[in-house]
């Protein structure tokens, strides 16, 4: 028996292809779903439609962003649990996130009044625009629950290995939102809000597939077992691992949101080359996510089993594979970059821009490797204090690297400094990973 238990927690090629793959092939639907979103109601002939789903799409996804860390919390606690073998630990995480993530997406829908108005104040639009957002917003906000309940779901499959489940999802959600779109827009003339009820309609769709793929959650009790489910040791985890990982979000967001304000320095020429070119650190993203969940899904694993040595082997295999893709993906950027700039901007001298910065996309990928394959190790063991800290040293130094690197080599010099981040988020983390090794019993 041993033997078997043995095989089947062995850290292979395969196992990790199994759980990264669908999650690559889940993320390459996403953009697709932006491009129909904008195309149909392009279709429609006037600016401010396109303009008013953006804006709404933008303010809606930053509110549902602050939630992420339910996706990341939910997938690190579940799959200790799964290495400890608690099954009833596992149902209960399931309650557990599907509360916290119905009672965000409440407060949203409550709040939802003094929240648009802030989020008009920051970023001002048109009087036409704002009311079209403001349509569209009304409407879709009411699948804020769906939405963020889906990251607890998200999280809790990966953690089993379940990603073929969290593929299934997306193309449910994105293929639905995609037909409506065209039906609703193009075909009833709804224009904005026919968007809206596309996707409102899309995203409860896909928190019912979801719960209904983890139905057999109802076989074991513990899933309504409420002394549990409301264990205050528990909570208190739960709170102290998500709060830190909010805590770290946000400091990643500031660097990124600052790169963009900074490069608004340099004129609307380079600000657009800029934005361009944080589509391709996007895609990049895109495609390690995969590999960094295979890295949350079995560190986390071995974390709750104890076996350090498994733990090693999560971490090395899941990276290996991770170094793979990113090699592909810079080595697309070198050779196919120029094209791929020229498709996404017409504008002479907004590509001409792209080009001279276009270096840095590839170079990216490969130096944020080892940042993003860390953040995914220690997510998967939980150790989310260590991330905390060490995003606020890494935020730190990419503020210095701005303030003397901007000032000399202008947007240049923003670029190395986003580069620096890379490097000493995965500088900073390495150095804490003996110790995430040495909490292990063996």
């Amino acid at each position: 028996m041993a033997d078997t238990a043995d095989a089947a927690d062995a850290v292979t090629h395969r196992r990790v292809l199994n759980i990264a793959l669908p999650i690559v092939v889940a993320n390459a639907t996403i953009p697709i779903l932006g491009m129909v979103d904008t195309g149909v109601v392009g279709q429609l002939g006037e600016a401010a439609p396109i303009g008013a789903v953006g804006i709404g799409a933008i303010i809606l996804t930053a509110l549902y962003w602050v939630f992420g860390f339910l996706r990341m919390g939910t997938t690190g606690l579940t799959s200790q649990a799964k290495g400890a073998g608690k099954p009833g630990e596992i149902s209960a995480m399931l309650t557990r996130a599907l509360m916290i993530g119905l009672a965000g997406g409440l407060a949203i829908i409550v709040l939802q009044v003094p929240v648009f108005w802030a989020a008009f104040e920051v970023s001002p639009a048109s009087a036409e625009v704002e009311a079209l957002a403001r349509d569209y917003m009304q409407i879709r906000v009411f699948s804020a629950p769906a939405i963020i309940a889906m990251y607890g779901v998200t999280g809790w499959l990966i953690a089993l290995e379940r990603t073929r489940s969290v593929l299934a999802i997306q193309l449910l959600m994105n293929g639905l939102n995609i037909a409506l779109d065209l039906w609703f827009v193009l075909g009833l003339g709804w224009g904005v809000e026919g968007v809206a009820w596309a996707t409102f309609i899309a995203e409860w769709s896909g928190l019912a597939l979801g719960l209904w793929l983890c139905r057999d959650v109802l076989d074991n009790p513990a899933w309504r077992d409420w002394a549990r489910i409301f264990d205050a040791a528990r909570l208190r985890l739960i709170f102290s691992v998500n709060s830190d990982i909010l805590l770290r979000s946000l400091m990643l967001e500031t660097i990124f949101v600052s790169f963009l304000f900074l490069g608004s320095d340099f004129g609307d020429v380079t600000l657009a080359a800029n934005q361009v070119l944080l589509q391709f650190l996007h895609i990049s993203a895109y495609a390690l996510d995969g590999f960094a969940f295979a890295a949350e899904a079995l560190v986390g694993q071995a974390m709750g089993a104890r076996d350090r040595p498994r733990l090693r082997r999560s971490a090395i295999m899941s990276s290996q594979w991770g170094l793979t893709i990113v090699l592909v993906v810079a080595g697309a950027f070198a050779f196919f970059g120029g094209a791929i700039v020229d498709l996404m901007a017409k504008a002479p001298d907004v590509q001409n821009a792209a080009r001279s910065y276009l270096v840095y996309t590839v170079l990216a990928p490969v130096v944020g490797l080892a940042a993003f394959m860390l953040d995914g190790i220690f997510i998967g063991a939980t150790r989310t204090r260590d991330m905390r800290n060490m995003m606020a040293v890494s935020l730190v130094i990419y503020a210095i690297a701005v303030a003397i690197l901007m000032p000399m080599i202008g947007n240049h010099g923003l670029w190395t400094a986003l580069l620096i981040s890379f490097i000493a988020r995965a500088v900073t983390l390495g150095l804490r990973y003996p110790a995430l090794e040495a909490s292990v019993a063996r």
